[in-house]
């Protein structure tokens, strides 16, 4: 019984012979109770229409509410008949459409996408970009010069019948591939209920997590019958094949990791980072009015902007520290110790955004970490102060990267106030995984600020849980996968 299930009008008339792959009728996988009620199903569907209430339509409606895999979901049909979304695709891609489709001499251009393959090697990265951004099985995207460029003007499922006779070799090439890979991926030595993509770029020099780390994570799913897959920036259109995400790249609202996650979320899967808690941990601003209004302890801070440039080291005092409002790591955090060199670097900053934040310097030697998952501390580190330098982490202006060092502690063994209140401060961005800077001057407990997608190095914030930190987290996973799984059912 394959677990791979193609759904079509009519199978007699289906022209391809797909190795491992079952071909059904749509009305049959529609009302057949042993397809229904098979598990860990990956439905293909190749309906010749997709409208509102047809027989394709149901297939990947009734597909996603039996826990099955549809491609394409829902999601995906709906944004097929988005004219809107379609335009601001192609402005989305304009500099790969102008560059693949620059020799032509034509005024109008069709481009085939079969399983995110075109017979042109010229046009790939465009099949596969408009396949990740619309994961259907087979496309046809037609494009034109408009105003002196390239414009795509609209992006449809082709019928299996309507195509092409020379393409059907390479349609069924294309096929055989994309179908051979999920058959590799799917191979386990145990028995495995969920799929679990995990996001990650082994070149990035700061991501949140080192091989190791990742290894560990990998290995505690498969401890809970999870199959973990690592995925990259071009397995966008394969989302909906899982039925979670975790992001272990640094995320960042104008970077695919937030498209990842909002794709994610869209087609129902669990997602950590969701797309809520980057937008909202990415912006320092909105961290600061969230925690002032919700009465957390912070260091004193003013939100900095042109009209008040000139007055607010006056009023917050110096040594101030400045901080970009959308920025990640210690470049987006600049100290200054006089007014000439705040309003020259707050000037930088409102540059590149209408708002900054002006904190009181609070000199420490080490900040506390708190990770907080699920709403519950998972973790507490100190992370200390490079030597004679005010943060953990030091550049030298030339590449060269400095660290001050982390020190994990039992989360019993950490100040009771500390984890309080980076408890309180994580739950006002929501219920996902979450890092808790927080300082402990001379008995004052303050958050710094709230990090999505924290640090999880090996030897580092696991030195004290072990291996039981990865499984915390895998744990909750698993928790939401199936009550996910349990609401489908029920509904």
């Amino acid at each position: 019984m394959s677990s791979l299930v193609i759904a079509v009008e009519r199978p007699e008339n289906w022209p391809f012979d797909l190795p491992g792959v079952e071909v059904v009728a749509a009305r049959r996988y529609l009302t057949d109770a042993a397809l229904a009620a098979r598990r860990g199903t990956r439905v293909f569907n190749l309906c010749r229409s997709y409208r509102y209430q047809s027989l394709g339509y149901y297939v990947s409606l009734l597909a996603e509410a039996r826990g099955h895999k549809p491609l394409p979901s829902v999601a995906t049909i709906q944004d097929l008949k988005s004219p809107s979304l379609v335009r601001y695709v192609s402005e989305d891609l304009d500099a790969l459409i102008q560059k693949s489709l620059a020799p032509l001499l034509s005024v109008r251009f069709t481009l085939s996408i079969y399983f995110g393959k075109n017979v042109a090697r010229r046009h790939q990265r465009l099949a596969l970009a408009l396949f990740n951004l619309f994961p259907a099985p087979l496309l046809r995207a037609e494009l034109a010069i408009q105003g002196g460029r390239w414009q795509l003007q609209s992006l449809k499922p082709i019928a299996v019948q309507d195509l092409s006779q020379e393409h059907r070799e390479f349609v069924v090439e294309a096929a055989r591939d994309y179908f051979a890979g999920r058959r590799r991926r799917a191979a386990a030595r145990t028995p495995t209920r969920y799929d679990l993509a995990i996001l990650v770029d082994p070149s990035e020099e700061l991501g949140p997590s080192d091989e190791r780390a990742i290894q560990r994570f990998e290995d505690a799913a498969r401890e809970l019958a999870l199959r973990p897959e690592h995925i990259g920036r071009d397995d966008y259109g394969r989302l909906a094949e899982f039925d979670a995400l975790f992001i272990r790249q640094t995320t960042s609202v104008h970077h695919f990791t937030y498209r990842f996650s909002r794709r994610a979320a869209a087609e129902g899967l669990v997602v950590i980072d969701d797309p809520q808690s980057i937008l909202r941990c990415s912006n320092k601003v909105y961290l600061a009015e969230a925690l002032s209004r919700a009465r957390v302890p912070t260091p004193r801070t003013l939100v900095v902007h042109r009209d008040n440039v000139d007055t607010v080291a006056d009023e917050l005092g110096l040594p101030a520290i400045l901080k970009l409002a959308d920025g990640s790591f210690s470049q987006a955090v600049a100290r200054v110790d006089d007014r000439e060199s705040f309003r020259a670097q707050a000037r930088r900053f409102l540059d590149a955004s209408d708002l900054a934040i002006a904190q009181e310097f609070l000199p420490t030697d080490f900040d506390w970490r708190v990770g907080v998952l699920d709403r519950r501390p998972l973790f507490a580190a100190r992370y200390k102060m490079t030597p004679g330098h005010w943060q953990i982490v030091r550049h030298d202006g030339h590449g060269g990267i400095e660290y001050g060092g982390t020190e994990a502690v039992a989360v019993a063994d950490a100040p009771p106030a500390v984890v309080e209140v980076a408890v309180t401060a994580a739950g006002l961005i929501g219920d996902g995984f979450y890092g808790v800077d927080v300082k402990d001057k001379d008995g004052r407990v303050v958050v710094i600020e709230v990090n999505d997608n924290p640090n999880v190095d090996d030897g580092c914030e696991d030195a004290v849980l072990g291996d039981e930190l990865y499984r915390r987290v895998m744990q909750v996973f698993l928790q939401r996968i199936e009550r996910l799984k349990e609401g489908k059912t029920a509904s």
